[in-house]
């Protein structure tokens, strides 16, 4: 979107979303995910900063499907930025992606 209106509701649907946990798991896992699935969001990133983790889910009918689970010292290229490389600690704050 070019500009995001001020006085209606978004109806976009995105194309990803990247969730970080909060304290409040069980809205972030369930309540949120079942959302985005049931709004058919092609892609779904979960960052997990107590675990220092990124899990990465495809839509998929019957629910997402999990492609990746990767922790702060793996390389990944996860999907739908799969053209790009990166380090998973960066995610997390590192500095640079070595």
């Amino acid at each position: 979107m070019a500009t995001l209106p001020s006085d209606v509701p978004i109806t976009v649907r995105p194309d990803w979303i990247g969730e970080i946990l909060s304290k409040n798991k069980r809205n972030d896992l369930i309540t949120k995910k079942r959302v985005y699935q049931r709004c058919d969001v092609a892609h779904y990133w979960i960052l997990d900063p107590g675990e220092e983790t990124l899990a990465v889910y495809r839509w998929h009918a019957d629910g997402y499907v999990e492609v990746l689970i990767a922790d702060r010292g793996e390389r990944v290229r996860p999907e739908p930025f799969d053209a790009v490389e990166f380090q998973v600690g960066m995610l997390f704050g590192d500095d640079d992606d070595e």
